[in-house]
């Protein structure tokens, strides 16, 4: 059987390369023409409202971050942004943290890490690859689990290896270039630190020992993998597919709350997969328990209901997407559900039952949603304006604001729905 020869040391060696930082250099100076918009105008140009009801810019965006893959806002407060400083090595991805004023405070070195999520413990969890022997040839997929990353001197705890971290493998050997290819693509947690990571790659026969690549699998806090998402499709298109997951999301995110937090073990994910041409990409999958089967993962048939006298676009309309690559669900009272779209060029809004927009102000005079999904990138294909996006990736949510890795533009941007603003 292929043995994985790096220690745990040597992982804890070459992951936490890590330097203090101030931010000026990636958010601009009063030199630059954009923070100089926001001193002039404050935090929101009344000019950059295009209807009564949209999203609009907060500035400042997050600038001169390259190749942006994943943002998230976590349980303490700070803004999470993985980058790919250069997409032909995966030596030089890291992770940096940037405090409530957009300012960086601490970046870290973690081999090809794509993303990341944070659980209520305040533990840190990154996906990314771990080389396998010292000459640093091959690597395979991993789930890097930290501590203390905000305090600026990380703890090294766990890393969940592929293939050696999903219990079904325990008998299989190494499979070569079908275990390389494997990649872990998403990361979420419940609100009791269970943690659920989207995996995607080559091998997805159905009643195999080993489970198919394509699926969620599910591990407690303890870093034990105790699931899987069996039920769920892992070759084909359906309203409860698996194929080529790229994003994931809970219920449960931060910040902590006095009203408590989401129990539910419900997901949503996207598909970004494009060798077939999924009729649907971004799910909704309910999760419940049976006596018999343990915790079961299906489709969630309330996103069909097309209500036209609600709204005019939904989530489960057919081919709504091309190439989805996050989605977040807002854990406040609101439920909207955003999705990145990379071949669109666009952030997609919807309601918790899958209608497109929002919830219409109180005196509005249509009861329908309102779209407030926007993008774009622009006529010649590079616009860099406070609305145009490029090959955007990661989304997030927090406090009211979208936060969106606008690839392209080596940018992350927040905005604002302008019902919101104060």
């Amino acid at each position: 059987m292929y043995q994985i020869t790096k220690n745990i040391q040597l992982a804890v060696t070459g992951l936490l390369v890590a330097t203090l930082l101030g931010a000026c250099s990636l958010i601009g100076d009063k030199k630059n023409s954009t923070v100089d918009d926001v001193f002039k105008q404050g935090a929101i140009d009344p000019n950059l409202v295009p209807n009564n009801v949209s999203y609009v810019p907060l500035y400042p965006f997050i600038n001169n971050v390259r190749n942006p893959l994943d943002v998230f806002i976590g349980y303490d407060e700070f803004t999470y942004v993985v980058v790919d400083n250069d997409e032909s090595i995966i030596d030089d991805n890291e992770v940096l943290m940037f405090d409530q004023k957009a300012q960086l405070v601490y970046r870290l070195t973690v081999p090809g890490a794509t993303d990341i999520t944070q659980d209520r413990r305040l533990h840190t969890y990154i996906a990314g690859r771990f080389y396998t022997d010292e000459s640093r040839t091959t690597h395979l997929a991993a789930v890097y689990h930290l501590n203390n990353l905000a305090s600026g001197n990380p703890q090294f705890i766990d890393t969940l290896k592929h293939y050696i971290c999903d219990e079904s493998r325990n008998n299989t050997a190494f499979r070569g270039a079908d275990d390389i290819a494997v990649k872990f693509t998403g990361l979420a947690t419940l609100f009791d630190n269970t943690l659920y990571v989207a995996r995607t790659g080559p091998r997805n026969e159905l009643g195999a020992i080993a489970r198919p690549d394509n699926g969620v699998l599910v591990f407690n806090a303890a870093g034990v993998n105790i699931g899987f998402t069996n039920q769920l499709t892992p070759n084909q298109s359906s309203l409860k597919s698996s194929v080529g997951i790229s994003g994931i999301a809970t219920l449960a995110a931060p910040p902590q709350r006095l009203s408590g937090i989401s129990t539910s073990r419900n997901m949503f994910i996207c598909l970004g997969d494009q060798s077939q041409n999924l009729e649907y990409r971004a799910l909704s999958i309910v999760s419940s328990e049976d006596p018999d089967q343990g915790t079961v993962y299906g489709e969630n048939g309330a996103f069909l209901n097309f209500d036209f006298s609600k709204a005019d676009r939904f989530m489960y309309e057919s081919f709504r997407f091309q190439q989805p690559e996050d989605i977040f669900a807002a854990p406040d009272a609101s439920g909207y559900i955003f999705v990145t779209d990379s071949k669109k060029d666009s952030v997609f809004v919807f309601s918790n039952n899958g209608f497109e927009g929002v919830n219409p102000p109180a005196n509005s005079p249509t009861k329908k949603q309102i779209i407030v999904s926007f993008g774009g990138s622009g006529e010649n294909g590079n616009g860099s304006g406070p609305f145009n996006l490029i090959d955007p990736t990661g989304v997030c949510y927090n406090n009211r604001t979208i936060f969106v890795c606008d690839k392209g533009n080596n940018r992350v941007c927040r905005y604002r729905l302008n019902t919101d603003l104060q």
